[in-house]
């Protein structure tokens, strides 16, 4: 019931006592003044009641406006925690892929490192062989300089000798037959001259002007199959033309034969004598 009809309710039960109890121009004027004082009670207790629910109201609508608002923050701070903590999760799955790289790369470093120290450690062996190596080349090199020089002052009064390549050549200044000059050869750490190339032949026909001596090549074994001391048969000839032509059927020795312009090979009998070559290989 709205407050304006019960004063209305109020006013008309006050009416209805006074008709009841018959018409007193005093108890009427108290009357009405009560009822005047009631009716401004009521009105000021409605008026009360109007503010209190109008702040109510508004009070109601401020806390439903500061719950929403309290809502929304946290809604939008939620969305923000989410989106970060899906950012923290990539930066933590790309940081566990990276570590995994990292991994992957440092395994292989440490066997790159393996193979590197390995390849060190048979270097470092390596080096120590060839230092070795060198010493001991040092040791021949000597030793070959020292035997040369020997040779050297062995045959220097008696004949003529020269070097090539790393062999020691010398010229006896007598005469013997082929047998005998392989065995002088022999006595002296050597052996009659065996050539393998057009090199050596042409560096030995310009160490004397016209000139034969016997060389370390015969078929006396096997007729018509030449051979060098060493057992090697023979590759590489220089025979002059015509030659070897085994006449009177006995000529089984070779002999190198210089002339101007000429160095060349004939076969000729072993029996008879001349000048004969040695060959040292110094190395040996």
């Amino acid at each position: 019931m709205k407050r304006g009809e019960r004063v209305e309710r109020v006013v008309d039960i006050y009416e209805s006592v006074d008709a009841f109890r018959g018409y007193n121009p005093h108890v009427q004027k108290e009357d009405t003044d009560t009822k005047r004082n009631v009716q401004t009670h009521h009105t000021e207790k409605g008026t009360a009641w109007s503010r209190c629910y109008r702040v109510t109201a508004v009070c109601v609508v401020l806390l439903c406006v500061l719950l929403l608002t309290a809502i929304t923050l946290l809604w939008i701070k939620y969305n923000n925690l989410k989106t970060e903590n899906n950012h923290l999760q990539n930066s933590y799955n790309n940081l566990t892929t990276e570590k995994k790289e990292l991994q992957t790369n440092y395994n292989n470093l440490t066997l790159e490192k393996k193979k590197l120290q390995t390849s060190y450690n048979n270097m470092t062996v390596e080096n120590d062989q060839l230092q070795a190596i060198n010493k001991n080349l040092t040791v021949e090199r000597d030793q070959f300089r020292k035997e040369r020089n020997g040779y050297l002052r062995t045959f220097w009064e008696k004949r003529k000798c020269f070097c090539f390549s790393a062999s020691l050549y010398c010229m006896s200044t007598e005469i013997k037959n082929w047998t005998e000059s392989r065995q002088d050869c022999r006595n002296k750490g050597s052996e009659l001259v065996i050539i393998n190339s057009k090199e050596e032949q042409e560096f030995i026909g310009k160490q004397q002007a016209n000139f034969k001596a016997w060389i370390g090549l015969s078929d006396r074994d096997t007729d018509g199959e030449w051979k060098w001391v060493d057992g090697t048969t023979l590759t590489t000839e220089f025979w002059n033309k015509g030659e070897p032509n085994d006449a009177g059927g006995d000529e089984d020795c070779a002999e190198f034969y210089s002339a101007p312009k000429v160095n060349v090979w004939n076969d000729y009998k072993c029996s008879l004598k001349q000048h004969w070559i040695c060959e040292k290989h110094l190395s040996q």
